[in-house]
């Protein structure tokens, strides 16, 4: 990772929730979520947050690397229906090493739906996929192939 990333740095991300991201999307084998009101997932907001920390990473990325999400905290405080745009401004706080920790927040343009801290791991791809293939292979599952961001 480059050192330009800095404490203060922040991204924003605005997305118009669908249908396809409500509660009862989330797991479709659940007969309990399927029961649940269409609104806005909290499975869904917190990969909308992780989504804005992965654009305010992408300009500090080295070529083959990309970045794990490896903790999250965050409140889920109120409802967005389908149809209203969810606003996700994320701002790192710290660097140390390869961890980087951001505030993320969430707002629906009404009120903040969401907020809390998200960390996460700068990670070399093909160093990655070789640890998850070695994983694979103690647990006789099949190997992943790539992650999609190898460069």
């Amino acid at each position: 990772m480059r050192e330009s990333l800095k404490a203060g740095d922040r991204a924003r991300l605005e997305f118009k929730v669908p249908a396809t991201k409500t509660v009862p999307h989330l797991y479709p084998e659940s007969s309990d979520f399927q029961v649940m009101p269409d609104v806005f997932a909290t499975g869904f907001m917190v990969g909308l947050m992780e989504w804005c920390c992965l654009e305010a990473l992408k300009p500090h990325l080295d070529p083959g690397e990309g970045s794990l999400g490896i903790h999250i905290n965050v409140s889920h405080s109120a409802a967005t229906v389908p149809g209203q745009v969810v606003t996700v401004d994320a701002e790192c706080t710290s660097v140390n090493g390869r961890r980087v920790m951001f505030k993320v927040t969430a707002h629906d343009g009404v009120e903040v739906i969401g907020a809390g801290t998200h960390e996460r791991m700068i990670v070399p791809w093909q160093r990655f996929i070789g640890r998850v293939n070695e994983k694979a292979k103690r647990a006789g599952a099949e190997p992943i192939k790539s992650c999609g961001a190898e460069a």
